[in-house]
């Protein structure tokens, strides 16, 4: 691909309507340096020196969107607390549209703090409620989402598996996005697997591949070929988007050849959040017209800028060009 050409599909990206359901989550970095063990019991002493607050799950999804020039349209669901209100102002700081975001007050916004000594996690601790959405907060979420669908160019769901991508939502999602002609990707989680069918784009890490059809771990890239074959059987969708870490990432469409992308990352420091970079990337691509197996290019480009990032990070269109 020609630089004019990259330019002119990144530049395509630029005010393009995405709808993104699913689960909105704080990521809380607490950074510091370790010298001394604890003297009440054997743990590291953590000094800390600097503290981030950065949207996570599909809000991560939306800021990588918005990050690359698109227009993310979110629908999700968060607490009625003060994290809640710093995570909104965050989102709308970054360009995302959160008036399709629902306030529980019968849950807290979900909030994931990583305590970090150098570029070692040493513990993470999660503030959650998993109890299932009610009816009410469930029909507010059916009725912004399909306000939005209206005007969208594509839908992503980012199913973290905290309530939001629930059979009733998803079903909902499906059939009105394809009653426009418009696509759905979705970042799975593995208990949720075959709910998925029927869509046209499923973006699976390997280990959620496996495991959300209960196969052996291949061993091979033939084996890998195998899976993919038989996720597109089992949940009868358009197509499997494979990403396999430093092995890069394979596409399987039914009738045609797997296509592997080796990784373009470099150097790796955090992988979080590298599959949100990746279905952004891959959904404001396709938003834009861009061609399946040109659009996983780009987003293999695009994940392989963000693991060279600590934390929750986007990438910005000079740094995906430069990256293409």
């Amino acid at each position: 691909m020609s630089p004019a050409v990259r330019s002119a599909r990144v530049d395509r990206f630029r005010g393009l309507p995405v709808l993104v359901v699913g689960d909105l989550m704080v990521d809380r970095y607490i950074r510091g340096g370790v010298h001394r063990l604890s003297p009440e019991a054997p743990v590291p002493v953590v000094d800390v020196h600097h503290e981030d607050f950065m949207p996570g799950g599909a809000g991560n999804v939306a800021c990588n969107i918005a990050a690359l020039g698109g227009r993310p349209r979110l629908v999700s669901v968060v607490g009625e607390d003060p994290d809640a209100d710093r995570l909104l102002a965050a989102l709308k700081d970054r360009g995302v549209d959160v008036s399709g975001v629902v306030a529980d007050g019968s849950r807290p916004t979900i909030l994931k703090t990583r305590v970090l000594a150098g570029h070692q996690q040493v513990v993470r601790f999660d503030r959650e409620s998993r109890a299932p959405l009610s009816s009410a907060v469930i029909g507010r979420l059916l009725e912004a989402a399909k306000e939005r669908l209206k005007t969208a160019r594509g839908v992503v769901v980012s199913d973290y598996g905290k309530g939001v991508v629930n059979v009733r939502l998803l079903k909902s999602v499906l059939s009105g996005a394809h009653r426009q002609g418009q696509f759905v990707t979705v970042d799975p989680k593995i208990e949720h697997f075959l709910r998925y069918r029927g869509v046209d784009c499923i973006t699976p890490n390997l280990k959620e591949a496996t495991e959300g059809v209960r196969a052996q771990p291949p061993r091979t890239d033939a084996e890998v070929d195998a899976l993919g074959a038989r996720i597109l059987r089992r949940l009868r969708c358009r197509s499997v988007l494979i990403t396999r870490s430093e092995r890069g990432m394979s596409l399987y469409r039914e009738g045609k050849k797997p296509l592997h992308i080796p990784s373009q990352a470099r150097e790796v420091f955090d992988v979080t959040g590298a599959g949100d970079t990746v279905i952004a990337t891959l959904s404001l691509a396709l938003a834009a017209g861009v061609p399946l197996d040109e659009a996983c290019r780009v987003s293999n480009a695009a994940a392989g800028v963000v693991v060279a990032k600590l934390g929750t990070a986007t990438v910005s269109p000079a740094e995906l060009e430069k990256a293409l």
